[in-house]
């Protein structure tokens, strides 16, 4: 039987009946999906509870190879196996009687970077790390020579690793998915994280792992950045606009489960063909996405929106939420990449040019913005029919903004070259389709916000992925800067972003592809 838990950990010890040693073998297999190198399993129990039935169950699982013999370490104290890119460390601290033994066995040196199992654990005293699995086994004769209770609990850092494992555990188990096997996709820039689901069948399903946002640090009024930029908190906004998006009629991902305390979600697999491909953009694809714009743009859609008992309020894409977003070149861009670094008054400067330039922008009639809506986010379903063709995922950050945003986001793409032509006539092509909708459609004035749109979220960006690099470790976005640079310049040679684009010129002449030149007295 095994107990239910919640997202913050409370309640953290997880019995599991192990009625055989192939349920102690099925539960090594489990508990491999959910470690990493670095990681240290301390192993507990009386002479026989099955510690090291486990671990050699693990060690063989990690290893590949069913027949390791992997036996206990008693005599020998410390074994170490070649992992999947890392050693396994399975050390037995039955014969230790004092824990500074563990200093002449080069304790420290053997688990550096290591998957590090200990049985008897409690001998080592407080030598080893706090951050810890615990997984302590426990006799029942009662219920057979063979019965074994497993008590697992997380220490530290392991508290809501545990907590996150043993929802999936619970979520896979209702929804009939304990059986498929598991393979990590491709995470995102955020803390979400996928994997596709295989069961024996065939059939597939992917496995969404949304945990609540992280607070950073207090940028101003007394909150973090992603409160500012109304990034969602947790996997309700998903949920929410999900359904609402099915309910217009859009192929959004079924819902086949979901449980937003655990920030679980088991979702219809929609594929991986998308609206570009090895060759650059499929033109009648994009096209595709920007009518399916244009339509939802024409409609009048719901705010509040339901989630189980719940309603999800859509946040308003304000001023202050765009603004905190193009400080992110001054905070990143600008240091890292371009070198540079704007004095305050230069500073002030540009956020009172960016305020200026999106007041009349954001005065204008709103819409949902899905602000994710470009090419690694558009599956395309040849399979469906009409606009339900276009398969939409990554949407949980929508708020309610202006209808330029998404299309600026789509024709400038940051991940994929769109021919200047390509992006006019698309262009061209969503006007049209407004204005049969919508006689009052004003096309100026859309190619203006489309203009700020697009300089707006090229310097996000350029922030966003220099921050990617610098503090998250992902120099790949990098690549991406020169395409997001040619975007900015092009998006400010519009008439009404020519202040901005002067400032660009004196102060951060990198974004625009130019070369630094004093700034005017």
């Amino acid at each position: 039987m095994i107990a239910t838990a919640n997202a913050n950990g409370a309640d953290s010890a997880w019995r599991i009946d192990l009625p055989g040693e192939a349920a102690t073998v099925a539960l090594a297999a489990r508990v491999a999906q959910w470690i990493k190198p670095g990681d240290l399993v301390a192993l507990s129990g009386d002479l026989g509870a099955a510690k090291t039935t486990f671990a050699r169950a693990l060690i063989r699982h990690l290893t590949g190879d069913p027949a390791l013999e992997a036996p206990s370490p008693t005599f020998t104290l410390m074994q170490v196996y070649d992992g999947p890119g890392y050693p396994i460390v399975h050390a037995d601290f039955y014969r230790i009687r004092q824990p500074d033994e563990l200093f002449n066995l080069g304790w420290e040196e053997a688990i550096e970077g290591a998957l590090t199992l200990v049985e008897w654990p409690e001998r080592a005293g407080d030598l080893l790390d706090p951050n810890r699995l615990e997984i302590a086994f426990r006799l029942d004769m009662a219920k057979g020579a063979d019965y074994r209770l497993a008590i697992l609990s997380g220490r530290g850092a392991w508290g809501p690793r545990l907590a996150r494992a043993r929802g999936i555990d619970t979520i896979l188990a209702r929804t009939g998915w304990s059986n498929a096997e598991r393979v990590f996709m491709q995470g995102d820039a955020s803390v979400r994280a996928y994997e596709k689901l295989i069961a024996p069948s065939g059939e597939t399903a992917i496995l969404m792992i949304a945990p609540p946002r992280p607070d950073g640090p207090i940028l101003r009024y007394g909150k973090p950045y992603g409160a500012i930029a109304k990034l969602a908190d947790d996997i309700r906004a998903f949920i929410a606009m999900d359904g609402a998006l099915r309910a217009q009629g859009v192929s959004a991902p079924r819902i086949i489960a979901h449980n937003v305390a655990d920030g679980l979600a088991i979702l219809e697999d929609i594929g991986a063909h998308y609206i570009a491909d090895a060759d650059g953009p499929n033109a009648v694809r994009y096209t595709e996405a920007v009518s399916l714009l244009a339509e939802l743009h024409g409609r009048t859609l719901p705010t509040q929106l339901p989630v189980d008992d719940e309603i999800y309020a859509i946040p308003v894409y304000d001023i202050e939420a765009m603004l905190v977003e193009v400080e992110q070149i001054l905070d990143w861009y600008a240091p890292h990449v371009a070198k540079a670094a704007p004095a305050s008054g230069a500073r002030a400067q540009f956020l009172g040019l960016w305020r200026e330039a999106l007041a009349p922008i954001l005065v204008q009639p709103t819409t949902w913005t899905l602000r994710d809506f470009h090419s690694p986010n558009l599956h395309w379903l040849a399979e469906r029919d009409g606009l339900k063709r276009l398969g939409l995922i990554d949407f949980q950050d929508s708020v309610l903004g202006p209808p330029a945003y998404d299309l600026a986001s789509l024709l400038q793409d940051a991940r994929v070259d769109i021919p200047d032509e390509m992006e006019l006539r698309l262009m061209a092509h969503y006007a049209r389709r407004r204005a049969s909708a919508d006689p009052a459609f004003d096309a100026g004035a859309f190619t203006a916000a489309y203009a700020v749109m697009g300089a707006q979220r090229a310097t996000k960006i350029l922030g966003i992925f220099a921050r990617l690099d610098k503090r998250d470790g992902k120099p790949q976005y990098l690549a991406h800067l020169p395409r997001i640079e040619r975007y900015l310049a092009k998006s400010l040679s519009h008439s009404l972003l020519q202040p901005i684009k002067l400032w660009y010129q004196a102060h951060l002449p990198r974004a625009l592809g130019g070369e630094a030149h004093p700034a005017e007295p």
